[in-house]
């Protein structure tokens, strides 16, 4: 059996075998595998690899995630303790609570159904031999002692021992963290995790399920989850600081309204609560969340798995996308156009040789499925020794008795590979490269192929000139990269005039500038220069990739690796976003954060969109709900600080939140948004949200100090209250008219909508009774709306200087 060969460095392997059907497998002395009765005995004694594909959180841990948190719990007493003290108005809050964790938990449960479908779809089926038939099965119903069958491009999925072995070559890397491929002989262990680079064989599985070496890494590593995001992070270092600064003002506050106070003892604890209840910004961690998980839906309309959340994120920080030309510039399929001989060699005799090459492959690559297609198999010829393609030499081999007593071994591969510097063909290679088209090159080798330079002195007989099918949408998508600033990187195993030329079809800048990788500097930075200074690479070895990948990410970019063969792997894994194709090799899928099951390539502007939204809008929200933190923290310090009545009961709050930040705050995290996503989202959110807290508790406390000095008598604190609440409503929204720039038709209804919501409670009776909100005379109303006024222009000059003074 032979490996096909393709002068791509295999970015084009099939995942996806076809079983080939009982005449045409392996002859007597073939391990049949296990029989029908042996494998019902192994899963009646639970003998199964029956660990569970974990693609999202389960329904309890959705519930508790959502439920049991820190500040529900502190709502949660809180909302309890008003029931008891306070009309059912002053609890709202509670039930407010109630609705947002009930969306987030039904938001979350509908991404889970998406990426559950999705999951399935995009799932391996591994080939196992049973009863002396191959068929593909699921991963979970493998049993021990199965013989389970590789070829190139095939993940391990459970831990065993080799049976067969014909070239097969195996990459443990991400396991052991050795880079060369390891040989496999027959009684060799394979180990769960690692798979196949080169050849084919199989092997019996000794331990499965949670016993095998890998099982527990791959079912943590294919969950879906929102550790390892800065914007996650970023969230929960606010909280932390939130949370040291609620504790000591909340006790201050309290001892205030319960020691000093001598009104009301319900009203005090009302009032009390209603300090503590705004410092919270529980809605920012739900948004947040139901911001992903509406992201995760809408990527799942367009096929596109996202195997890990911070994905949708990661891809929108990343400046530079390096793309594999073979499976995403072009489609995989290829058609032979011409075969042109060499030193006279015979054209009858040629094609027998191609015809032999394809039928020795079972598994072929595109490449070699191109000259199956067009040569028949010549029967007499028989394979008696192959040499698998690998990326690294980029040809194989197979040795042939041609059944006439003659015997010959024969390479197919890269011709600027195969032949030396100076031969006269590579002539007619380059100007064939140059039309974009891919030329693989037949030599008779003069040497046996487990030598150690098989190509040695090798022969030119014959160039195979293949014609690749461009992707129909991969020019607009490069266009939308470059009007994003996102650098893309053609880097392919190919002939990098070849691969210049699709790149120059497809409107590629930089793509008359082609360079090949066999001249890149070793050293990392003078590598990074020549990276940043240029677009298309060929002849890129994989260990190669990953280094391009490593000097890339050394110069501050964020890089995303997107490809399907066996060969992008440890790129894949190494760069900040792996993105493989659905039809790509099973290891792909494997370690890739971003799975594109249409085989689309056009589907990476939806990501780089979606994670774009989501940053840009939480970025924008999670300013919002910091400045009522920072202004109610301030607003209670003042309190105790001048020992007076906390001049807000929790209704008046609830009122605010849900006009300024809760309804607003929903409809701009889901907007659309283009900004390239940014570092520091602390420094970002804080650098305006504190400003913005302290003029609008400033402004608040001197209303409602001033309207003390106005207002006596009985029924004095209420309208000293709405006073109070009428100021801080107009700087609270003049917070939310600054954030919802740029304007555009429906953030312009969205900011009048809110502003009517209040002036219909101010207005109408009934609502005026049930928050308890009566604006008292006409000179301190407006007092409030003036005062308001200042410190809405205090906010534009503020926003403005930390812009200039701290920039992103």
């Amino acid at each position: 059996m032979t490996h096909g060969p393709d002068i791509d460095a295999g970015a084009e392997l099939d995942p996806v075998h076809p079983v080939a059907p009982p005449e045409h497998e392996h002859a007597s002395g073939r391990a049949q595998g296990l029989s029908t009765a042996e494998v019902a005995e192994h899963v009646a004694r639970g003998e199964v690899n029956d660990v569970p594909v974990r693609s999202s959180r389960s329904l309890s841990e959705i519930v508790r995630a959502n439920v049991f948190t820190r500040f529900n719990a502190i709502i949660g007493v809180l909302w309890v303790i008003m029931l008891f003290v306070a009309p059912i108005q002053d609890g709202l809050f509670g039930f407010v609570i109630i609705a947002n964790t009930g969306i987030g938990i039904i938001q979350e449960l509908r991404a889970k159904k998406t990426l559950d479908s999705l999951a399935v779809v995009g799932e391996a089926k591994p080939t196992v031999r049973r009863d002396g038939r191959s068929a593909e099965i699921s991963t979970s119903e493998i049993v021990l002692g199965d013989l389970i069958e590789l070829g190139p491009g095939d993940k391990v999925v459970v831990d065993g021992e080799t049976v067969e072995a014909d070239g097969l070559e195996v990459d443990e890397s991400l396991l052991t963290g050795e880079a060369d491929p390891v040989h496999k002989k027959p009684g060799d262990p394979m180990m769960s995790g690692s798979f196949v680079v080169a050849g084919g064989g199989a092997f019996t599985a000794t331990k499965v399920g949670r016993e095998a070496y890998a099982a527990q890494l791959a079912e943590e590593a294919s969950r879906f989850t929102l550790v390892h995001s800065e914007l996650r992070t970023g969230i929960s270092t606010i909280l932390k600081y939130v949370t040291w600064m609620m504790i000591p003002t909340a006790i201050g506050l309290i001892i205030s309204q319960l020691v000093h106070d001598k009104h009301n003892f319900k009203d005090s604890i009302a009032r009390t609560v209603g300090g503590i209840v705004p410092m919270i910004p529980e809605g920012l961690v739900l948004l947040t969340s139901v911001a992903f998980a509406i992201g995760v839906i809408r990527l799942g309309r367009k096929q596109c798995l996202v195997q890990e959340l911070p994905a949708i994120e990661g891809l929108a920080r990343v400046d530079i996308v390096c793309l594999d030309k073979t499976g995403t510039l072009t489609e995989g399929g290829m058609d032979v156009t011409e075969v042109r001989m060499l030193g006279g060699a015979d054209e009858g005799y040629v094609r027998k040789v191609l015809g032999a090459l394809g039928e020795s492959d079972p598994r072929p690559n595109a490449s070699l499925q191109a000259i199956i297609d067009a040569y028949p198999d010549a029967e007499e010829w028989r394979c008696t020794e192959s040499l698998p393609f690998s990326s690294a030499r980029k040809y194989s081999g197979a040795a042939f008795s041609e059944g006439n007593g003659e015997n010959s071994t024969w390479l197919l591969g890269a011709p600027d590979v195969l032949l030396p510097p100076a031969d006269a063909a590579l002539e007619a290679v380059d100007e064939l490269n140059r039309q974009g088209l891919r030329v693989l090159l037949l030599a008779r080798a003069v040497v046996e192929l487990d030598d150690a330079q098989p190509a040695a002195g090798a022969v030119p007989t014959a160039l195979v000139v293949l014609e690749q099918r461009l992707r129909p949408d991969a020019a607009d998508t490069l266009a939308y990269f470059a009007e994003q600033n996102v650098q893309a990187k053609v880097i392919s195993g190919d002939n990098a005039v070849s691969v210049g030329a699709v790149a120059a079809k497809l409107g590629l800048p930089g793509a008359e500038n082609t360079i090949d990788a066999r001249q890149l500097p070793t050293d990392r930075d003078e590598m990074a220069k020549v990276l940043e200074a240029n677009s298309v690479f060929g002849r890129v070895t994989p260990q190669q990739k990953r280094d391009m990948v490593a000097a890339m990410q050394s110069k501050g970019h964020n890089v995303a690796m997107t490809g399907d063969g066996v060969n992008d792997v440890l790129a894949l894994k190494d760069a900040d976003i792996g993105v493989s194709m659905g039809s790509g090799s099973e290891a792909t899928r494997a370690v890739a954060q971003i799975v594109l099951l249409n085989n689309s390539f056009a589907t990476l502007p939806s990501v780089v969109a979606e994670g774009r939204r989501v940053i840009g809008n939480i970025t924008r929200v999670a300013t919002l709900f910091l400045v009522k933190t920072v202004y109610s923290v301030l607003l209670a310090v003042l309190v105790v600080c001048f020992q007076v009545d906390y001049p807000f009961l929790p209704r008046h709050l609830t009122l605010l939140s849900t006009l300024t930040i809760g309804v607003p705050a929903f409809f701009l995290a889901l907007a659309p948004n283009k900004e390239r996503a940014k570092p520091h989202f602390v420094h970002r959110v804080m650098k305006y949200s504190i400003p913005g807290g302290v003029i609008a508790a400033v402004a608040t406390f001197v209303t409602y100090m001033w309207a003390r000095h106005v207002y006596t008598g009985p029924g004095s604190l209420d309208a000293e209250t709405s006073a109070a609440t009428l100021t801080l409503f107009l700087v609270s929204m003049w917070v939310l008219v600054i954030i919802a720039r740029p304007y555009t038709w429906w953030r312009i209804c969205l900011v009048l909508a809110m502003g009517a919501g209040f002036l219909l409670v101010l207005t109408v009776p009934w609502l005026q009774d049930f928050f308890a909100l009566k604006l008292v005379g006409v000179t301190m109303p407006w007092t409030a709306v003036a005062i308001a006024a200042v410190a809405s222009v205090g906010l534009e000059f503020a926003w403005r200087w930390v812009g200039r003074r701290f920039p992103d």
